[in-house]
């Protein structure tokens, strides 16, 4: 009986001894790991290419941050710089959330016309108003809206409003539904053009 009361209160002081002296108390989970460049870099899953000074110091401040924060401005998968332009999603994601395609073939098809209003993370492009040489007495203007990633007619919308001169004021005239389908397709083959020029 005596010997099961001595290890009662023997054991707890036991752990206790032995927990105390352990060498990592207070010491966090990621330091007890390697601290080369290599391991740090490897475990926070930062890659570059190359093998310059200068990448390899990039790649361990970003790593650093990485097992710091939990993650980098990416997540904690991180970007790999070799995989920016692996999909055409990954390329309209990285800088507009629309199709990047249909947004430069838009600027390039109406870039003759003046520019009210730009809006690349809307998707929105406004001209102003706009007259041709050959018909001074005639004026336009063109919205165009692109929403989604992908390249599809029904990601891009074209609506143009034309006005006539008379007697010293511009007077609406009636929009042409086929002149904006035009417009539509003429955007769209140009953005065909880029895509492949780039491919």
């Amino acid at each position: 009986m005596n010997r099961k009361l001595i290890l009662i209160f023997l054991l707890p002081i036991l752990s206790f001894l032995l927990t105390s002296c352990n060498e990592t108390r207070g010491i966090d989970a990621s330091q007890l790991e390697a601290q080369t460049v290599g391991a740090k870099i490897k475990r926070s899953g930062t890659t570059f290419p190359g093998g310059t000074q200068e990448e390899h110091q990039l790649a361990l401040a970003d790593a650093e941050n990485r097992l710091k924060s939990g993650g980098g401005l990416l997540g904690k998968k991180g970007l790999s710089l070799g995989e920016i332009n692996k999909s055409e999603k990954t390329t309209a994601t990285i800088g507009l959330p629309i199709n990047p395609y249909l947004w430069k073939g838009s600027l390039e098809t109406i870039d003759f016309m003046p520019l009210a209003s730009v809006d690349p993370f809307a998707g929105i492009i406004i001209t102003d108003w706009y007259a041709n040489q050959g018909a001074p007495n005639e004026r336009c203007k063109i919205n165009i809206f692109i929403k989604g990633y992908e390249m599809k007619t029904d990601n891009l919308k074209v609506n143009s409003f034309c006005q006539s001169l008379s007697n010293g004021q511009w007077v609406d005239i009636k929009n042409n539904i086929d002149n904006d389908a035009k417009l539509e397709n003429a955007i769209l083959n140009k953005a065909k053009k880029i895509r492949l020029s780039q491919s």
